[in-house]
């Protein structure tokens, strides 16, 4: 796994776009080390802030989707998942064998992160940074500049490809030490740490469990919708997305499949918008128009009409509204 060109030493990062990330790079670009970086997106993460990383460095980046890949670890992950889906150390796994597949095909000589030994209780102990590594098929090839000297030295150090003395041995929570580093790179602005997956939110994760227990498949545009709206599930097969305001109802549907999905509308006075993925028999389409009626400024007790477009078409029913402290029990 050398370069064909021995006097140039190359390193392929993994971004996330933070500080750590940041710093990681310039520690070894300062050695002469050629550096670029991959970041993985999935609608679970997104590549925001990397593309700003690398603007702000000029280190080059390439950005991958990797859905496909992912969701079937997410659906069964080795280790388990954190307090939400967060499947961390598997994800993390997968993230450095995807990386080290490009490592090989673009001939760079390593790979490397941002992360510190000991700054996350659960991914960044000495045996989680060792379970991914393992695990990622590029044993010895990944080098974590910032904690390299609290850590076993790596094949490209001990090849000498990289100068240990050069790289650091920061541990721990505390970021003292990388923001005094920041400043010594003369880095004025960087993304403030943690945050960004949506597999840590507890809200998301809980719709994002129902939909792995009634579908075995998904589409991008269903863990898209996940993050908008009010979730309600009907029966073992039919689930609606209510619109919680304006921009909810937009969003909604952009995630409109007009092949598949129904959207539901009161026709007559301002409401949400209500998306049924994959449809519903009659009597769902009815539930979801009186639920849709029941979130809209339409007068209580009194029928009022919904629009329903499905891929049949469209129509009208008439609908009581339920309010929704009747239909708790529906809401994921």
């Amino acid at each position: 796994m050398t370069t064909s060109n021995p006097e140039k030493v190359r390193g392929l990062g993994l971004s996330s776009g933070g500080l750590d990330s940041i710093l990681a790079a310039l520690v070894l670009k300062q050695q002469g080390i050629e550096v670029k970086w991959v970041t993985f997106e999935t609608p679970f993460f997104s590549a925001d802030k990397s593309h700003r990383a690398a603007e702000m460095t000029g280190i080059p980046l390439t950005v991958q989707s990797i859905t496909d890949t992912y969701l079937p670890m997410l659906r069964n992950p080795r280790c388990g998942y954190g307090q939400h889906m967060n499947p961390c150390l598997d994800c993390h796994a997968l993230m450095f064998r995807l990386a080290g597949e490009m490592m090989q095909d673009g001939g760079f000589d390593f790979l490397f992160s941002g992360e510190v030994l000991g700054q996350r209780p659960m991914s960044q102990t000495r045996p989680s940074l060792r379970y991914v590594e393992k695990n990622s098929m590029f044993d010895g090839y990944i080098v974590r500049p910032l904690s390299a000297g609290r850590l076993d030295a790596t094949l490209p150090e001990k090849q000498g490809l990289i100068d240990r003395g050069q790289l650091l041995d920061i541990t721990g929570r505390s970021r003292k030490r990388q923001i005094q580093l920041a400043k010594d790179f003369g880095l004025i602005s960087y993304p403030a740490p943690g945050g960004g997956c949506l597999l840590t939110d507890k809200g998301y994760s809980t719709r994002l469990k129902d939909l792995f227990a009634h579908q075995k498949f998904c589409k991008e545009t269903e863990l898209e919708l996940l993050r908008y709206g009010r979730h309600f599930r009907l029966n073992e097969s039919t689930k609606i997305i209510v619109g919680r305001t304006k921009q909810d109802n937009e969003n909604i549907l952009t995630c409109h499949d007009p092949g598949e999905d129904a959207i539901i509308k009161v026709e007559e006075f301002p409401g949400p918008t209500v998306l049924m993925p994959r449809g519903g028999d009659r009597s769902m389409l009815t539930l979801a128009g009186a639920i849709c009626a029941g979130y809209s400024s339409a007068p209580g007790l009194t029928p009022v009409k919904v629009n329903v477009e499905t891929p049949r078409g469209q129509s009208s029913i008439s609908v009581l509204g339920l309010v929704p402290s009747d239909i708790r029990h529906f809401m994921i």
